[in-house]
């Protein structure tokens, strides 16, 4: 067992992309914010496998900076949604010692959204069971971007040698910098792409797709996720026999 009591078969980090809401909706002649509602079910269902098997962080992927051009009144629905989570969920996460964290550019969103986001976020910052990530208004190549900014002000600055950074100078910059890795990246919906989602982060995670509709992932579903994620060899570059001669 690790320190944490978490057994080596589970991740410490697990990522999902929460796809198929609107197809779920879709299917049951629902408006598409029904099946957004729905799939707060969801993400209570893996907060609650995820905090009983000592996973460590839990990085959902609620809305991307692509998702702004999907049809106005959907976004205003998701953003009404949103707030509302924050607001009816937050109490709840405290009491259950989660810790939220959102990462991604908060500009874009309305003053009362940002401030609910800080809010939330300073309920549950003593909270030390599971770390939750909500990604919002966020994109891989955006973080990958924000960070090679960052560096290179540094570096202008004379703070940091440009001749000198490498992989972790990198990592250290990046939004999620202060989690581990993911080991375990998942997509619902049936798709098979990482859309943008925490592209240098998830460079050695383990992926899994399932083909369920997000608002119906829930308990024994993450479980079987993390039963394929036992069963695999991690090599890291290494060869097989490296990595059974280590363990």
């Amino acid at each position: 067992m690790t320190t944490a009591g978490r057994p080596p078969s589970v991740p410490r980090h697990v990522a999902i992309i929460m796809d198929g809401n609107n197809r779920w909706a879709r299917k049951r002649f629902l408006p598409g914010v029904a099946g957004h509602k729905a799939g707060v079910d969801a993400v209570r269902a893996v907060i609650e496998v995820c905090a009983e098997e000592g996973v460590e962080v839990l990085t959902l992927f609620a809305f991307s900076s692509e998702n702004w051009n999907r049809p106005a009144d959907e976004v205003g629905a998701l953003m009404d949604l949103f707030l509302s989570a924050l607001r009816r969920e937050v109490r709840k996460l405290a009491e259950n010692d989660i810790c939220l964290r959102i990462v991604g550019d908060r500009s874009r969103f309305s003053p009362e959204l940002q401030k609910a986001m800080a809010e939330a976020e300073a309920l549950t910052a003593d909270s030390s069971r599971l770390t939750l990530v909500v990604a919002a208004n966020y994109g891989g190549q955006w973080d990958i971007t924000q960070a090679a900014r960052r560096l290179a002000i540094e570096a202008q600055a004379g703070r940091l040698d440009a001749a000198a950074i490498d992989e972790q100078d990198f990592q250290e910059r990046l939004c999620t910098a202060e989690w581990p890795l993911p080991d375990l990246c998942i997509r619902t919906g049936g798709e098979r792409r990482v859309s943008n989602f925490l592209l240098w982060q998830i460079a050695y995670a383990e992926l899994y797709f399932s083909d369920l509709y997000w608002p119906d992932f829930k308990h024994e579903a993450l479980r079987a996720a993390f039963d394929d994620f036992a069963k695999r060899q991690r090599r890291f570059g290494k060869t097989s026999e490296q990595v059974a001669a280590e363990s």
